[in-house]
């Protein structure tokens, strides 16, 4: 039985898990706090201790990780407009694994640049104008940034026929830069693959050693990728077992949601949709979380009508913001915790999903529709502490409430998926294995199965 071992670098904890590279069988897990204050590999080395002990076969495994540690991969997006270009930059940015921290519309000028640098991304995505339109915004940009000796790592994703003189631009002022297609090639056309890789050689080439996270060089030749680049890599095996699969991972300071469905052809158009819909995205929600985030949780709730508005949940969530390590104590703490919950993994899929409405106009009444429709969805999994530590019953109230009311209101969230919890944390190593081990990694994903169903 021959092993390898995927490692998540988090941006708390270091998570290992040991799997058998035929069959993709879970031989051993274990973590430990990410060691950022010292050397983000000691956390490791306690994990390979705890994996060794489970099986000797560990201390001869290959080993490939992926990491969010020292606050993952920052993303800057610059582009023409920002209804077209600049929100394709913040869709490749996002499911390339980054955190969008800037996005600068109408190109770049000396200005925006000092605003940029401020924000300090770890790389910057250039992009704007269609394949054979105008280049001049791009070209400008560009310029900018050898002028004033940009340093952090740029892909150039716009304008196919302006990157050879983009190219040699960046090279002279010795920007360091990748070419990758554009993302929008023609109007109603995303493309955002080859950006994505363009993205991930650069997180490898310039910011996993830019960050000073550990000494160790084996860090470096471990890591492969961005972490929620790789879960979304493995969200896609799980598609593969289970048709349209939608993941909301509820953590301390944002939710994550990743889906891949299979499009139906009219929402694959343009539609009313300034960017095309695409099959594999994910989304990042700054502002729901369970600890850090809880405060913004509960505004976000009683906006949404999903729970009134209470002093006494308000300061629970007030306590949870000023102590992120704090755990539920009491039945009525514990049942604030699962109404965060609720509240972000509702409100999460909303944003990440569309929605329908009944307009009115000038031509009558008109359905209109923006978004991705998640409500085909055949298998809806959980992640985070507060589905992974907890029974089946909670996970069933919390990912179920997801469909609650969406119906009347128009919202286009799964409807009566099957439900399912990453209890292991499995998705990052099949997103890790995926390329390197098919076998091994559609095996290990199909430890996560659903059980019950959300709706009625």
């Amino acid at each position: 039985m021959g092993l390898v071992v995927a490692v998540d670098f988090g941006s708390t904890f270091t998570k290992a898990i040991a799997v058998d590279s035929g069959s993709g069988d879970l031989i051993a897990r274990a973590e430990h706090r990410t060691t950022i204050g010292t050397d983000v590999m000691d956390g490791w080395h306690a994990c390979r201790a705890v994996l060794e002990e489970a099986d000797r076969g560990v201390a001869k495994a290959d080993v490939v990780a992926c990491s969010s540690a020292g606050g993952g991969l920052r993303i800057g997006v610059v582009g023409n407009e920002e209804l077209v270009t600049a929100e394709a930059g913040r869709r490749v940015a996002l499911s390339s694994g980054g955190r969008v921290v800037a996005v600068v519309n109408g190109g770049l000028t000396a200005t925006s640049l000092k605003d940029l640098r401020k924000d300090r991304p770890d790389v910057v995505l250039l992009l704007g104008g269609t394949d054979g339109g105008n280049s001049a915004v791009l070209l400008t940009a560009a310029q900018t940034l050898a002028k004033y000796r940009w340093r952090r790592p740029v892909v150039v994703a716009g304008n196919v026929e302006a990157q050879a003189e983009i190219g040699e631009t960046l090279a002279a002022a010795e920007v360091p830069h990748v070419l990758a297609d554009n993302v929008v090639p023609e109007i109603g056309v995303f493309a955002p693959d080859s950006a994505r890789a363009a993205i991930r050689e650069m997180f490898l080439a310039h910011v996993i050693g830019g960050k000073n996270l550990s000494k160790d060089p084996s860090f470096a030749r471990m890591v492969r990728a961005a972490t929620p680049d790789v879960v979304l890599r493995g969200v896609e095996v799980l598609a593969r077992l289970h048709g349209d699969v939608a993941v909301v991972d509820i953590g301390g300071a944002t939710t994550d949601v990743h889906s891949v469905i299979e499009l139906d052809p009219e929402d694959a158009n343009l539609g009313r949709e300034v960017v095309a819909t695409h099959p594999v995205t994910r989304t990042v929600e700054g502002d729901l979380g369970m600890r850090w985030s809880a405060v913004p949780v509960i505004a976000a709730g009683v906006e949404a009508g999903l729970i009134p508005d209470d002093e006494v949940v308000r300061q629970a969530a007030v306590r949870r913001h000023d102590d992120p390590s704090y755990l539920p104590d009491s039945a009525i703490e514990t049942s604030y915790d699962e109404m965060l919950a609720k509240v972000a993994a509702t409100v999460a899929l909303r944003r990440h999903a569309g929605r329908q409405r009944i307009v009115f106009g000038p031509g009558g009444r008109v359905i209109e529709r923006s978004g991705k429709d998640l409500r085909e969805v055949d298998l809806l999994v959980g992640s985070g502490g507060v589905l992974r530590h907890n029974g089946p019953d909670v996970a069933a109230r919390i990912l179920g409430s997801v469909a609650a009311n969406a119906q009347e209101e128009g919202w286009l969230v799964p409807e009566r998926a099957a439900i399912g919890v990453d209890k292991d944390y499995v998705l990052a190593g099949v997103g890790l294995l995926a390329d390197l081990d098919p076998q091994a990694a559609q095996g290990l994903a199909a430890r996560i199965h659903g059980t019950v169903r959300t709706g009625h």
